[in-house]
């Protein structure tokens, strides 16, 4: 009888899942697997992680439903490179299915697991999963990448059909699930080397129901998405992102969700939907601008990077309140709201002037749903070294964004409690108060709560003095 092995990586469902799905048209008997990659987990900075917290919670649930159906979880810690050929070749199977990742390493991993297959006479297929739309499947007229977002989403609407969203898993092979010959355990979390995390703190409910119960949810509120959306006090957000991140829901079944109802806010959470299909074939086709920034005319941008400015940056102790709020929040969660993601990566860079890559990877350390492809993605756009970039001119005052976004710096006084006692006239910018007033509220500036460490309109025109100059 054939046998073929599941590899579970970020696609932690059994619903909708293509290399799952795969596995089961093909063989008689489909063992399933994940790993803990010791190469992964070795490189994280804290071991009280979120996101290795939701993975393991959401491979338990996975596992249970995968047992219900008569097949099992094969969990195993160590190097995925080593693990996975070991266990193909010790269940005696003939192929290795798993869904496609782009990110470079895991495409350099995926090569060497393929090869060592080969050695042993075992085939190894990835398919699409992540996705609607990968590598070249959609180009221009001309035959090549997309470098502009929006025609690019208007060749995705014109594309996109019942054939790229079709259910990847049909219930009924359920039945070719096999259980491993010997009985299987799943490592704690401690045995892994992490603690647990309060994911319910930051608002997070892992595994595969953990996203259908915050996609229903978010359904209950969408029509309004795009009047509330960049309002962070709203927290309007899906709140889907670590489900997109890790699979725990498929991408097919979110636009699904979008198309079926018609509105401005289905339309606007849509292209964000689209916007991650278009950072992930950004990554595929440069896979450079992971490490450099894509626009070469700004590779050598010769920034000043103050470490105290990054270290207050880090801590959410700059002096102007929103981008505080916003890196308090993000270090308390691991969450950030979008539009704050943008105004302070656009501080870092073009008020702080600190290279953009240091954001990248502190973000990187820190999100609970960051993504190579769109944390890369985003960075550059703010920092206006990638493609379909924020224009290097344009840069975001604080000040005015705060005014705009959290006018009655109700966001502000949740996350920066010194100034709770500020009026609104005044939150925005608080060093403007007399001190008098200062003392009245309990929040005497360069005490309580720190000065500006720099003036916008000075650093703005240093950053585009630094930007013309790499220009010329």
């Amino acid at each position: 009888m054939s046998g073929a092995l599941a590899w579970f990586r970020r696609d932690l469902r059994l619903e909708d899942n293509a290399a799952l799905g795969r596995a089961l048209a093909q063989a008689e008997r489909v063992f399933c697997c994940f790993v803990f990659d010791s190469e992964i987990l070795d490189a994280l900075e804290s071991r009280a992680d979120r996101r290795v917290d939701f993975i393991w919670r959401s491979v338990c649930e996975l596992r249970e439903r995968l047992r219900a159906a008569g097949g099992d979880l094969i969990v195993l810690h160590g190097r995925a490179r080593e693990e996975v050929p070991r266990l193909a070749a010790d269940l005696d199977v003939i192929e290795v299915i798993a869904a496609e990742d782009y990110e470079p390493a895991a495409v350099a991993r995926d090569a060497e697991v393929a090869e060592r297959l080969r050695a042993s006479g075992i085939g190894f297929t990835a398919v699409k999963d992540t996705v609607v739309f990968a590598r070249s499947e959609l180009l221009t007229q001309g035959g090549r990448p997309f470098t502009v977002f929006t025609p690019y989403r208007k060749a995705w609407l014109k594309r996109v059909g019942e054939a790229e969203l079709a259910l990847r898993l049909d219930v009924a092979d359920l039945k070719h699930l096999t259980r491993p010959p010997q009985e299987t355990r799943l490592p704690e979390l401690r045995e892994l080397g992490f603690e647990p995390a309060d994911l319910a703190a930051a608002g997070i409910r892992p595994g595969e129901t953990g996203a259908q119960e915050t996609l229903a949810a978010f359904l209950g509120r969408i029509d309004r998405y795009h009047e509330q959306r960049d309002y962070p006090a709203l927290d309007a957000t899906s709140g889907l992102a670590i489900h997109n991140r890790f699979g725990t829901i498929s991408i097919r079944r979110l636009v699904r969700a979008a198309r079926s109802r018609r509105s401005k806010g289905t339309d606007f959470w849509l292209a964000e939907l689209i916007w991650r299909d278009f950072f992930f074939q950004v990554l595929h086709h440069h896979p450079r601008a992971a490490r450099e920034a894509f626009r070469p005319q700004f590779a050598d941008i010769p920034w000043p990077n103050d470490a105290a400015l990054f270290a207050a940056w880090q801590a959410g102790r700059t002096g102007y309140p929103i981008v505080d709020a916003a890196m308090r929040q993000l270090n308390a969660t691991g969450n950030m709201h979008n539009r704050l993601r943008m105004v302070v990566a656009s501080f870092l860079v073009k008020d702080l002037l600190v290279d953009w890559r240091r954001g990248e990877r502190h973000f990187a350390a820190t999100l609970n749903d960051f993504d190579l492809a769109a944390n890369n993605g985003n960075w550059q756009w703010a920092a206006s070294t990638g493609c379909d970039a924020q224009p290097w001119f344009r840069i975001f005052n604080p000040v005015a964004q705060s005014e705009k976004f959290d006018a009655q710096g109700e966001y502000i006084r949740r996350w920066v409690p010194e100034l709770a006692n500020v009026p609104a006239e005044f939150i925005h910018a608080p060093w403007k108060q007399r001190p008098v007033e200062q003392a009245a509220c309990g929040c005497v500036i360069g005490h309580d709560y720190p000065a500006p460490m720099v003036d916008h309109a000075v650093q703005r025109e240093r950053a585009l003095a630094l930007y013309g100059k790499a220009r010329s």
